[in-house]
């Protein structure tokens, strides 16, 4: 696998593995060194952020040089193994969702309203949308292939916290175009679909994933359940979910139990073994 490292900017370094495909091996390896760098961090290493098949690094070069760092890192590569040989840091983690949600179709609604009235707003709904454009015979299909899977969370970003997942029973077949433009809102809790991604939206923001449902908070600042205790964030790079499907009244006392602390989020520490997903899929 070939690995380019790339200058950005005086405090950065930009860390691409492999070609530019959608290969979530690819996403493994990143997640394994993220770890390892984590276990053996430079001198003047500050934070890394990893993407789909990259690690923005960032260092402070009053404290060390880009060559020193550089040399460090390829140590760092070379202690891993073979892709197919890792196993990667990960936790399975159980959420709820509300297909078809009163808030997901507001949103919808909304944008039919002000920005414009498009197929993929009929019926104040993007599920049939995203039922038609793969070819399923009805939303109950469209559910259980949503169901039938753990999502890898490849990496977050866009808003706080906000996890670009991708289906570890390939092909799960679902793919859709996102919107065109935009959404100017999208309720927090949402769970949408652009391309293959599935994402949760972490807070109230613009969007343009196709909206299959809501669930629980993913982010909180003021750490209002106890999952948050160490992070405002639920979800990093590695964590595969597991959705459970609710209807949406249970969804909504779900959600007030969680901001009372009376929730507890299913995570379990797991560590993801390649060779066995390779084998399996």
């Amino acid at each position: 696998m070939k690995i380019r490292y790339r200058t950005a900017g005086e405090r950065y370094v930009l860390v691409e593995y492999g070609d530019a495909e959608l290969d979530l091996r690819l996403n493994f390896f990143v997640v394994r060194a993220l770890a390892g760098l984590s276990e053996d961090p430079p001198p003047g290493f500050v934070e890394a952020a990893p993407g789909f098949r990259s690690i923005l690094v960032r260092f402070d070069p009053a404290r060390t040089s880009r060559a020193a760092l550089l040399a460090h890192l390829t140590v760092v590569h070379e202690r891993l193994p073979d892709i197919s040989s890792l196993v990667v840091p990960s936790r399975r983690i159980k959420l709820p969702i509300a297909f078809d949600d009163s808030a997901t179709r507001r949103a919808v609604e909304l944008y039919a309203a002000t920005i414009r009235a498009a197929p993929y707003t009929q019926g104040g709904s993007n599920v049939d949308h995203i039922v038609e454009q793969n070819g399923l015979p009805d939303r109950e299909a469209l559910y259980a292939k949503v169901l039938g899977t753990q999502w890898w969370t490849a990496f977050t970003g866009f808003s706080p916290g906000l996890p670009f997942t991708f289906s570890l029973r390939e092909p799960t077949g679902l793919s859709v175009p996102k919107y065109n433009p935009a959404r100017a809102w999208t309720p927090e809790g949402a769970v949408g679909m652009g391309g293959p991604s599935l994402a949760v939206f972490p807070v109230d923001s613009p969007g343009s994933y196709q909206l299959l449902g809501r669930t629980v908070p993913i982010f909180d600042v003021l750490a209002r359940n106890d999952v948050f205790a160490t992070s405002p964030f639920l979800l990093r790079a590695g964590d595969r979910l597991e959705f459970v499907r609710v209807e949406e009244a249970e969804l909504t006392e779900i959600r007030r139990l969680v901001l009372e602390n009376r929730y507890r989020y299913e995570v379990v520490e797991e560590p993801f073994v390649v060779a066995d997903y390779l084998e399996g899929r």
